[in-house]
């Protein structure tokens, strides 16, 4: 790999492979096609294991007394590529972005727009921002100069719901990414069931086992500095006005959902999404166990 410099590489050179890449299995043998892959599995595949360093202490950084971190090590002498957004073509950042912050929830949300026309899309862009009050935040970028139907429906109306996707039916909210005209009802390509909300106009989704009904609290039109008045995206924050749970994902306290009944789904770089795979726990360090040690090394 080329040494970082001081001057910015275009992504165009790194990440254009990646209309040409091909899928890999295990043992590192090209797939040239879906079909040749393994089917998908059946079990949950969610399980907790150790940390990768259970014995880590205080100021220990990066451990190299495993093969994990001996190689994260190692592989700092590849040095870093540099990218500078403001040299870079937006398809480009798009690309590198995308396959570098992951692993993203995805929001699907049902929206009605004013003239009473449903829409049901996925948004990668999307987070819980706050639990008090309870909020949720979806960005969902224009279409050309204007904003998607989605953004617009939520805009005038006020009202969205956001389903959480699981892998019983991924692909036929995968379905609903299409780049369909305005008047077009994704639901019905989809085979999806609409259920009625109680509080807003949009329907969840029956199929998901975790649903949100919000309301608009803000939008932030985003916007590239050099024209501030031509936004490319909005952000849009929803407060939480109830919650649907299915009981069947719940784990046996019946308060908080189990991963492993819910199976949400995730999404990467491309046109890859991601499972729940192995998970860990490391508890959160309370300041009354630590502060010592800061006293010892000052």
């Amino acid at each position: 790999m080329t040494k970082a410099s001081n001057h910015a590489l275009p992504a165009s050179n790194v990440i254009r492979s990646l209309h040409k890449q091909v899928i890999l299995d295990s043992t590192s043998k090209p797939k040239t096609s879906m079909s040749e892959l393994p089917p998908f599995r059946t079990d949950p595949g969610f399980r907790y294991l150790q940390s990768p360093t259970p014995d880590w202490q205080f100021g220990d950084g990066l451990r190299t007394n495993t093969p994990l971190g001996k190689q994260w090590k190692a592989d700092e002498e590849e040095e870093f590529q540099v990218f500078d957004p403001a040299k870079e073509e937006p398809r480009d950042l798009y690309k590198l972005m995308t396959s570098g912050i992951t692993p993203r929830p995805v929001a699907f949300v049902s929206t009605i727009a004013k003239d009473g026309t449903p829409n049901l899309a996925p948004f990668s862009y999307f987070s819980m921002c706050n639990h008090n009050p309870p909020m949720i935040s979806v960005s969902v970028n224009n279409r050309g100069k204007n904003p998607k139907d989605t953004a617009r429906a939520i805009l005038d109306t006020k009202e969205f719901t956001v389903n959480i996707i699981s892998e019983s039916f991924v692909e036929a909210a995968n379905f609903t990414s299409v780049e369909a005209p305005f008047e077009v009802d994704e639901w019905i390509g989809s085979g999806l069931t609409r259920e009625p909300s109680t509080i807003v106009k949009p329907p969840r989704v029956r199929e998901s086992g975790f649903s949100l009904e919000c309301e608009l609290y803000q939008s932030v039109p985003l916007a590239p500095p050099a024209t501030p008045d031509e936004p490319t995206s909005y952000l849009i924050i929803g407060l939480i006005k109830l919650i649907h749970v299915r009981n069947a994902v719940l784990d046996h306290t019946k308060r908080v959902v189990d991963p492993s009944k819910l199976r949400p789904v995730a999404r990467m770089g491309d046109i890859t999404y991601s499972t729940l795979g192995d998970s860990f726990r490391i508890p959160r360090p309370q300041w009354e166990s630590v502060k010592g040690d800061y006293n010892v090394q000052s």
